[in-house]
């Protein structure tokens, strides 16, 4: 006896299982302390890598790449992409972020923490890669209130000696001044401050002029 097979026919209006993944607007942060070239080649790097990262994984959608450059970490006011970024979490535009490090998202405890708090409540996690931390983990803001405290101490050893060995340098008489934006003097090869003789002309008439009593807004050049 034949045996009854029954078809049953695939459905039209059946979507596929990738037509029903929700997309992730995923966004990247990157940024470098100063302008020097293997800083801002560092800068590029970070641009590159997270633009690929993002756009290799079939769940995420690119939110964005938000790179400020030449700008420290220890505040917020002047990283117009950090500041831009949040906006555009509270508006519903980026649902994830990735950094490279906590010392790259800030290098101040209470700001870091400010932020990642902020996110938290919209329900945006940020993902640092170097700590391998997601803040919207149970343990995340432990471990993070613990390494952003470090990094901001490693900010201000940072400053304290920078300005340390400025100051060893002018008790040597040896001058640490940009040159380019000083009027009157350049540099010769080996780091000494050197007389403009084009731009003295201009130091010393503004130093006759006020002498003279003339001020700031009398003064024409």
């Amino acid at each position: 006896m034949a045996r009854s097979i029954t078809v049953i026919p695939s459905r039209a209006n059946r979507t596929s299982l990738a037509e029903n993944i929700v997309l992730k607007k995923v966004a990247a942060y990157c940024r470098v302390s100063t302008d020097q070239a293997e800083q801002l080649s560092s800068y590029e790097a970070q641009v590159n890598y997270y633009t690929n990262y993002i756009n290799g994984h079939a769940d995420y959608e690119l939110a964005g790449i938000f790179a400020d450059e030449g700008i420290s970490g220890t505040g917020t006011k002047k990283r117009e992409q950090f500041n831009r970024m949040i906006e555009d979490c509270k508006t519903g535009k980026i649902d994830m972020i990735i950094t490279k490090s906590i010392s790259r998202f800030s290098r101040n405890t209470l700001d870091c923490l400010n932020f990642v708090r902020l996110l938290k409540d919209l329900g945006i996690g940020v993902i640092f890669e170097k700590e391998n931390i997601n803040t919207l983990d149970s343990k995340g803001e432990v471990l993070l209130s613990i390494l952003s405290s470090l990094a901001q101490d490693e900010s201000c050893s940072i400053s304290e000696s920078s300005t340390w060995g400025i100051r060893r340098r002018f008790e040597q008489g040896k001058l640490h001044l940009n040159h380019t934006k000083f009027l009157g003097y350049d540099k010769d090869p080996n780091g000494n401050l050197m007389i403009n003789q084009k731009q003295a002309q201009i130091v010393r008439r503004i130093y006759t002029d006020f002498l003279n009593g003339k001020g700031a807004e009398l003064l024409k050049i």
